[in-house]
């Protein structure tokens, strides 16, 4: 299967991480041969440090990345497409492309014909289930887009994860040596035995400035790693602090702040796998802390008429169902002052972090329940195998 994923970078991270992650895996584990289409290639390879940001197109593992380009003039380029056509976010293929795709739509037999995936942010809100697989034809060529929702409930397609990510977890957390290993190459001191060790990965947050007060005032010492970017310079700023730098240092009281590099994905899940508490922003550190196995707070990204706030509830309610009353109570606040659905003066740390040892048992209990549900990728693959192959209808009804 020869498969085109089309990517725009609008959400800092998120949209590439995903994308890269999906391209790698559709490559690595099912022998698809991926091209991604991607307009930033310089985010890209903060992500990935093999990418080019000047070359028009390159090979990085078995997956070709072109730069996707407006001045591209489509209409004079042989455009050949694929057997899959994934448009991540809605990002909507060059019009070039996509009469390409109705051209081969037209000439391939019934049972080869093209498949075109709109691949849609993660949601957990029930209307999710009724939309999952759905298709749309197009309005002018006879071609058919489904749309394919990422979800961490039943029915819908599932979450991010490669073959082997569960294995290799737990080899790093049974190898000492490595996971100082890790501390080291951050250029951060190890953490001692005492310590709650927390990442910070968030948009500007006007919880925040509370929640540093809380760590400083902690009755144990709080060292919280933070990646250089746009969460670094909103701590630096509630703490009074210039611009730091990675590898940057500072004690408050109780809480230890730790400036770390921005790293590729295999050394994040790695810092997240070494955390006793991740806050993540966005979709793709949100499912990888998931599957991190440790407690975690998540920040979503702020949508125009808090839009958003249908998103965390229908997430909280899903998340959060197994938990005792109080901690389930103490998240589901916790998580909704720190998306701004509640004042952030009504932050409460200790309240919170007082059930961190029923959250630790959830967090594993509850990435087991999400291998259950089937990854995203093979979801994907089975509903896109079986459409190009002309079983139609029928995949719906084996993966909903």
């Amino acid at each position: 299967m020869r498969c085109d994923i089309f990517c725009t970078v609008i959400d800092h991270f998120g949209d590439i991480g995903v994308s890269w992650r999906l391209a790698r895996q559709l490559s690595d584990e099912y022998g698809w041969r991926v091209r991604l289409w991607a307009d930033d290639l310089t985010t890209f390879a903060r992500l990935c440090a093999e990418i080019d940001a000047r070359a028009p197109q390159q090979q990085i593992g078995n997956v070709i990345v072109e730069h996707w380009r407006t001045d591209i003039d489509w209409s004079r380029r042989r455009i050949e497409a694929a057997d899959v056509v994934i448009e991540t976010f809605a990002c909507h293929p060059p019009l070039a492309y996509i009469a390409a795709l109705a051209r081969r739509a037209q000439c391939a037999p019934p049972r080869r014909a093209p498949v075109w995936i709109n691949l849609e942010y993660l949601n957990n809100e029930d209307w999710v289930i009724g939309c999952h697989l759905k298709p749309s034809p197009h309005p002018r060529y006879p071609l058919t887009k489904y749309f394919f929702c990422p979800s961490l409930i039943a029915g819908a397609g599932g979450a991010l994860k490669e073959r082997g990510l569960d294995e290799t977890r737990r080899a790093f957390l049974a190898n000492a040596h490595a996971r100082t290993a890790l501390w080291t190459a951050l250029g951060l001191p190890i953490p001692t035995s005492d310590a709650t060790v927390v990442s910070l990965f968030s948009y500007e947050n006007a919880a925040l400035k509370p929640l540093l007060a809380a760590w400083r005032a902690a009755a144990a010492p709080v060292v919280c790693i933070v990646p250089e970017g746009i969460g670094s310079n909103a701590v630096a700023r509630c703490l009074r602090l210039p611009s730091p730098a990675a590898g940057s240092i500072a004690a408050f009281e109780n809480l230890t702040l730790c400036i770390a590099p921005f790293v590729h994905h295999e050394i994040y899940d790695r810092l997240l796998w070494n955390c006793d508490l991740n806050f993540v922003r966005g979709e793709d550190s949100f499912v990888r802390a998931q599957w991190a196995h440790r407690p975690l707070v998540w920040q979503l990204y702020p949508q125009n008429s808090d839009a958003h706030f249908a998103k965390l509830d229908a997430t909280l309610a899903t998340y959060a169902a197994d938990l005792p009353t109080a901690a389930r109570v103490a998240l589901t606040h916790f998580w909704r002052v720190w998306n701004g659905a509640v004042p952030a003066s009504a932050l409460d740390w200790n309240g919170f972090w007082q059930h961190r040892g029923i959250y630790a048992v959830h967090a594993r209990r509850w990435a087991h329940q999400l291998n259950v549900l089937g990854s995203l990728a093979a979801h994907l693959v089975e509903f896109c195998e079986s459409v190009h192959c002309g079983y139609g209808p029928a995949a719906r009804n084996t993966l909903s």
